[in-house]
């Protein structure tokens, strides 16, 4: 027979691991829509040419949105056409969006297993 104490234990327990599966099944909602995922981060880039009579020289830099992702440990970069800014920057942020909820469904499951290891302690019995 268990003590009250070891009872009481176990319930809090429990209803930490009910929460933790709740927010797991929130978490994982994200992977479900049906959005295009473009991988990457959409940012405006400024720079210079390098022609010394360019506008640039004197500090009007050239702006370009541009779309950023490492491929086989190398950042790439292409230029995004105005016409295609908000369909890539949406499908960016949908990635991102995506990235952070894989983490975190990491982040949970990790927590998931370290109460289910402290309620297979509390219920264990000796021989």
């Amino acid at each position: 027979m268990q003590s009250k104490t070891t009872l009481d234990k176990l319930s809090r327990l429990r209803a930490a691991l009910r929460d933790a599966l709740k927010e797991l099944e929130t978490t994982l909602e994200v992977a479900y829509e049906r959005s295009a995922l473009v991988k990457g981060n959409v940012y405006e880039l400024a720079r210079k040419c390098g022609k010394p009579t360019c506008a640039c020289a004197e500090g009007q830099l050239h702006r370009s949105t541009v779309l950023s992702w490492s491929h086989q440990g190398k950042t790439r970069l292409m230029t995004i056409p105005p016409e295609k800014l908000d369909r890539v920057g949406s499908s960016s942020e949908q990635y991102l969006r995506y990235r952070r909820a894989r983490a975190r469904v990491s982040e949970v499951f990790k927590q998931i297993l370290k109460l289910l290891d402290q309620i297979e302690k509390l219920r264990r019995e000796k021989p």
